[in-house]
């Protein structure tokens, strides 16, 4: 008798329709991946982090509505890459830290656009002091950029998803998601509250067509890591505890965003994706 028995031997239409089940499963998964067709709003997208996710998704697709407060309503480097790739650009301007100017962005963009199949919920700062010397002024900016603008634009552009009955939204977190972080306690709390703002729409909207996830980033290259990098002994301490061995990069979020941005995520709700070269396992 041939090893495994007769019952794992495969004959006739059997053996055909075994072999058949594999392939098409290979197909749906890299096809899965395409955002062709898909709109994605994109907040902070002027550089850094945030142009690199917008990139990402045109490259695999989709076409971007792009906000910020200091993005040019024409003619942006995010723009012109984006169209070199053959999709389209929507630029607005607004500035988070004012509720009555995001208000007025939702409106608009909403009624601009019926439908919103992604929302990157990326625009963010970071404001740097000791606990004893935060002042209320820094406590309030950070958290109404860091927490309430994304909250306020993940109700309005999730409740249009939520009837559409698919959406896919992308918070960004931080690795101060999980730790508490030195100098910046308003960034702290705001980024790990965001992670249970995650987890609340995920629990709420996950049953309903809407995927609601975060990418935590760790230590990346942009404008807001300047002084640290700068620093040779701090940038050689934080170094020294990434495995991959190297500072991230913008272009380190393309693939990750596509990821939970696409079909291939569909089961996945409620997660933190840390983007940090290890940092987080050291």
């Amino acid at each position: 008798m041939e090893p495994g028995g007769a019952a794992n031997r495969l004959h006739g239409s059997d053996a055909v329709f075994r072999c058949s089940i594999s392939l098409p499963s290979f197909l749906s998964v890299t096809s899965s991946f395409d955002l062709t067709g898909k709109i994605a709003l994109v907040t902070g997208c002027n550089k850094g982090i945030g142009q690199g996710m917008a990139l990402g998704l045109a490259e695999a697709g989709a076409d971007i509505i792009g906000v910020s407060a200091t993005l040019a309503l024409s003619g942006s480097e995010t723009e012109q890459k984006v169209q070199a790739l053959g999709r389209s650009f929507t630029a607005y301007q607004a500035d988070f830290s004012q509720r009555a100017s995001l208000d007025a962005f939702l409106a608009q963009v909403m009624l601009d656009f019926p439908r919103i199949d992604i929302l990157i919920n990326n625009a963010g700062t970071i404001k740097r002091a000791p606990a004893a010397e935060h002042s209320d002024e820094l406590w309030d900016e950070v958290l109404q950029i860091n927490l309430d603008a994304p909250f306020r634009t993940a109700r309005a552009i999730g409740g249009r998803m939520l009837e559409q009955g698919a959406g896919k939204i992308i918070f960004t977190a931080s690795l101060l998601t999980f730790q508490g972080g030195i100098n910046v306690p308003g960034y702290a709390a705001s980024k790990g509250a965001i992670g249970s703002v995650v987890k609340a729409l995920a629990n709420e909207w996950g049953g309903r067509g809407v995927n609601v996830n975060a990418i935590a980033p760790g230590y990346i290259a942009t404008d807001n890591t300047t002084a640290l990098r700068q620093d040779p002994d701090r940038s050689q301490s934080i170094l020294g505890r990434i495995p991959a061995g190297r500072w991230g990069t913008p272009e380190d979020f393309k693939g990750p965003t596509v990821f939970l941005a696409s079909a291939a995520a569909d089961y996945i709700h409620g997660t933190i994706l840390t983007v940090d070269g290890g940092w987080m396992g050291r």
